[in-house]
């Protein structure tokens, strides 16, 4: 089990890793943040993400309409989505939920260079990192 800090930090160890935040994916804010922003501004990378974010984890086409249906009659108010991965010409970001006690939800973002980053193990430790990290 890890805090914000460490976690964002390991997270960095990972071939190619440029910047990674914790991001509140409802409100935009970033809890926690290392390394750099793609445009410079941490801040205003996370609000942007987060729009961004949200439109996948609430749009039930990626996850299908019967999840969509089961996680509603299970009382399920998470993402449908686990991960969320865009593809630029110089780089991956990464974006994993990861469950919050309180209303809304938080993703990690990891930016990775996509010339020397691996797209496979970042996904794998990303997901390790999201199921390790304490939120309270």
């Amino acid at each position: 089990m890890s805090g914000i800090d460490a976690c964002l930090l390991e997270a960095m160890t990972l071939p190619g890793a440029r910047g990674a935040a914790l991001v509140e994916w409802i409100s935009g804010l970033a809890l926690g943040k290392v390394g750099e922003a793609p445009d410079g501004d941490h801040e205003a990378m996370a609000a942007q993400t987060a729009d961004f974010a949200r439109a996948a984890a609430e749009h039930p086409v990626f996850a299908g309409p019967q999840a969509a249906a089961e996680a509603e009659a299970a009382g399920d108010k998470g993402p449908l989505v686990e991960d969320v991965v865009v593809v630029t010409r110089t780089g991956y970001h990464l974006l994993r939920f990861v469950e919050a006690p309180y209303e809304g939800g938080v993703f990690l973002h990891l930016w990775l260079d996509r010339a020397q980053g691996n797209l496979a193990l970042a996904l794998i430790r990303l997901r390790d990192l999201a199921e390790g990290l304490v939120l309270a």
